[in-house]
């Protein structure tokens, strides 16, 4: 009669360490044990318990049959000719999300998801296209910074996360202000709050909270538009106005002392007109925050197109001359789908995606 072996459910990467150290207190480990395990699963790169050498047999056996390190898997990893990666990653309920890795020189940058799906629906981008399936947990937030690391060569490490992948960050809140203690702790990944931004839509009723729980880092404030009208029409689900969204900003800024920014994606015909840039300019003067100019990545599943360098230049010319302060962001990764949620959405509807210059055909819902 074959013995019925039950997975250990728990991942590591949903617990800080109090938590951890409470978890393993009726196990018979030490208090000290919890600050031991943690630093081999985000300093030193450990997939298993079993490489944890100044740990007994005995107590990684017991960790063995407990938990697990990771709870995501690796479905496809794309590489750029820009050395943009993104990876596809398979949760344990079949769900797929997006992480990225944005190298640049010395630079190693990982841009994060928060949720399955979005439900904000930016009528321009792909991470809303079919809606909100759930919230990431801790574990499956953490670790896509971690399955990034556990990537690159000896010596590398991420030195900055952009929670600016699938879905809305401060929606999915105690989640991810949870992940953002356990990048930042000593035991854990240990990238300090000024090298993490968070980047919202604009939920300005817990950007304080942020400030109140002390989990402050930058802050990107998606705006998008130069009045109430237009960011009606291009992020159809928000009814909160501009005004309060700056104002904000502002505040988490003097609270704060972290860098705040607003991004503006730049879509043609839409609003990409000089009118638009001095309207916005006229909001923006005074306040001394960084407006990060976003030329549109294109999405075939949407009507937008991205504006002609003639006018993402005329726009950046005519905001400048109000005295607002401006960086006009990179395309990166165009040829794997970098865009958010592109390439979730290319696979599970199964069409081509561009992966290291050729093209493949997944079916739907399918990955190999």
């Amino acid at each position: 009669m074959g013995v019925c072996y039950h997975r250990p459910v728990t991942p590591i990467t949903n617990f800080t360490a109090h938590e951890l150290e409470a978890e393993l207190a009726p196990l018979g480990f030490e208090k000290f044990r919890a600050r031991q395990i943690l630093p081999w699963v985000y300093r030193r790169r450990a997939e298993t318990f079993a490489v944890m050498t100044d740990l007994s047999i005995e107590h990684r056996a017991l960790l063995e049959q407990k938990f697990r390190v990771s709870s995501t898997q690796v479905a496809q990893r794309h590489a750029s000719p820009d050395t943009t990666e993104k990876l596809l990653l398979r949760l344990e309920d079949g769900n797929l999300i997006e992480t990225v890795l944005i190298v640049e020189g010395e630079r190693r940058t990982v841009c994060v998801s928060t949720q399955v799906g979005c439900p904000i629906r930016c009528v321009f981008c792909a991470s809303g296209l079919n809606g909100l399936v759930r919230n990431l947990t801790t574990a499956e937030i953490v670790e896509q910074a971690l399955v990034i690391q556990r990537g690159l060569p000896e010596g590398e490490r991420i030195d900055n996360l952009v929670l600016m992948g699938i879905g809305e960050p401060l929606l999915n809140y105690a989640n991810v202000v949870r992940a953002l203690r356990i990048w930042k702790a000593p035991w854990g990944m240990g990238i300090g709050y000024n090298r993490i931004t968070l980047s919202t839509i604009g939920i300005v009723d817990k950007i304080p909270k942020l400030v109140e729980d002390r989990a402050t880092p930058n802050l990107a404030l998606s705006l998008h538009a130069p009045n109430d009208r237009i960011r009606a029409d291009v992020v159809p689900t928000m009814k909160k106005r501009l005004a309060e969204i700056v104002r904000a900003g502002i505040e988490y800024k003097r609270a704060t002392n972290k860098q705040v920014t607003f991004e503006y994606v730049l879509l043609d015909g839409v609003n990409d007109d000089r009118k638009h840039a001095l309207e916005l300019g006229k909001k923006l003067r005074g306040t001394r925050v960084k407006v990060n100019v976003i030329p549109f990545n294109r999405v075939p599943e949407t009507p937008y197109r991205e504006p002609s360098p003639e006018r993402v230049d005329r726009f950046v010319k005519a905001l400048g001359s109000c005295g607002v302060p401006i960086t006009v962001r990179k395309r990166k990764g165009d040829a794997i789908s970098a865009a958010c949620g592109q390439l979730r959405h290319q696979v599970e509807r199964g069409t081509a995606v561009a992966v290291e210059g050729q093209a493949m055909k997944f079916p739907a819902g399918l990955l190999p």
